[in-house]
């Protein structure tokens, strides 16, 4: 069977690749918001955000420690942890230099790791994809063998039918004839017909 072909709209394309700059924006942003309103050079809010961030960054390493490390969440762990020391910053300095630089080094950072997941999941579903186009033409020649097969019976199914009516046919016209004698054609050595192929 085909499968509708689905077009996505370009900005469903277009937000997963913006996700970590939005997430990055949005972060400076608030933390420049929270600079304005009393907490550039605020030891108690700058302790705060060290606690907050060096707590994240700890779950992050205890979620991925051992065999059975959950991926999931120590990357949000992480992401939590670079997300609140940003904040920090963006909201402890004084000017705008060092929270655009930690920006762009978030930013950079958030786009390597996404780049490797995306990576990843293209490269799933290139394999996914695959694996059903085999197995697509895989059943499709299964149904056309059978296909094939099928019609070649009927087929003999049909010639068989054809060869029994003209027998029949033959023999019918053979017995009407004037003249027909079926003892002459025993004592040919030609086989006797029996009654029931007379009928």
């Amino acid at each position: 069977m085909n499968e509708p072909i689905v077009a996505r709209h370009w900005l469903a394309i277009l937000a997963p690749k913006a996700a970590p700059a939005l997430a990055t924006s949005t972060v400076l942003i608030l933390g420049r918001i929270w600079n304005a309103n009393g907490a550039e050079h605020s030891l108690g809010n700058a302790a705060l955000m060290v606690v907050l961030a060096t707590g994240a960054a700890a779950a992050g390493g205890f979620a991925s420690a051992g065999r059975r490390g959950d991926s999931v969440i120590a990357g949000t762990a992480f992401a939590a942890s670079g997300g609140l020391a940003l904040a920090g910053v963006a909201g402890y300095a004084d000017g705008w230099s060092l929270p655009l630089l930690l920006w762009a080094l978030a930013t950079a950072v958030a786009y390597g790791l996404a780049a490797r997941y995306w990576r990843t999941d293209r490269r799933d579903t290139i394999a996914h994809q695959r694996h059903t186009s085999e197995r697509r033409e895989e059943h499709a020649h299964v149904e056309r063998v059978e296909a094939l097969r099928a019609g070649a019976q009927i087929e003999v199914a049909r010639s068989g039918a054809a060869y029994a009516e003209a027998l029949a046919t033959a023999l019918v016209t053979r017995a009407a004839l004037p003249g027909f004698d079926p003892k002459a054609l025993e004592s040919a050595g030609l086989p006797e017909l029996s009654t029931d192929q007379h009928s």
